[in-house]
């Protein structure tokens, strides 16, 4: 038996539609998944160090943050149009974003190859060079998110209860919006950091003791996950004042990203208790 969002208290929804309505991001995220092995394996077999940490770190949790955004993106697909999803210029754009995907995950693999860093790195020429493409690469990855959100905004045959339909677009559309400044200030301010920093919150290595512009750059990019749940939780306490209640959460999700944001520039860490 399957549940679908359709009404206020249905739970799970279909996981099977994934591969039939955006088959292209659905094998984009497993074969990042299925990446992880050999990078596990590098990380494994290769005792250098880079930046107090081994090189396979990084290209290993871009895997892991793409692979969610991947399947998110096809899970969502199914909010869209059906003419919309079945077009010749959404494939095209799928792939575009794909192969952004792909080339993103091909250029952190090979820094950690050679041992060096893969952004701000003024050291290798080739490196240098590239890292405007790969910029570029992050906004059309990103736009997907944008594109899909307004696809849903205007799909009137939804079958979601309208507060949970406008969530899903607003999480979708402010991924973008939100992820775009952030990013772009941080891959031209030359280091996440603003001030000196020499302790890491563990797992997600925030600076605890200077400004960490990752912090609001990450929260941004999972407006998508958040919004979308704070919609599905409006729905379920309070399907009459649902839609006033999705308004709210994208409205402080969006002022908690600032928020991080402008506490970073100021050179505050975002846990200070912690520092």
């Amino acid at each position: 038996m399957t549940l679908s969002l359709a009404t206020p208290r249905a739970t799970l929804p279909d996981l099977n539609r994934i591969a039939s309505d955006a088959p292209a991001y659905t094998l984009l995220a497993i074969l990042l998944a299925l990446g992880l092995l050999p990078l596990y394996a590098a990380m494994w077999l290769d005792l250098r160090v880079f930046q107090d940490e081994s090189p396979w770190m990084k290209p290993i949790k871009f895997h892991y943050a793409l692979g969610v955004y991947s399947v998110s993106l096809a899970f969502f697909a199914r909010y869209m149009p059906l003419q919309t999803r079945l077009g010749r210029p959404w494939r095209w754009f799928t792939a575009a974003v794909v192969v952004a995907i792909l080339g993103e995950v091909v250029w952190l693999s090979s820094a950690a190859m050679l041992n060096t860093a893969s952004h701000f790195n003024t050291t290798i020429p080739a490196f240098t060079a590239v890292y405007p493409l790969m910029g570029l690469f992050a906004v059309l990855l990103t736009s997907a998110s944008l594109v899909m959100g307004i696809s849903v905004l205007r799909n009137r045959a939804s079958s979601l209860h309208p507060a949970l339909h406008l969530a899903i677009a607003f999480g979708l559309i402010l991924t973008f919006v939100l992820t775009i400044p952030v990013a772009g200030y941080l891959s031209n301010s030359g280091t996440h950091f603003v001030g000196t920093s020499t302790r890491t919150l563990w797992i997600m290595g925030w600076s605890r003791d200077a400004g960490d512009l990752r912090v609001a750059h990450f929260l941004a990019t999972h407006a998508l996950h958040f919004v979308p749940v704070a919609g599905l939780l409006a729905v379920w306490l309070a399907p009459a004042r649902a839609t006033r209640l999705v308004w709210l959460a994208a409205a402080a999700f969006a002022a908690l990203v600032i928020f991080t944001f402008v506490q970073a520039l100021q050179g505050q860490p975002f846990l200070p208790f912690l520092g």
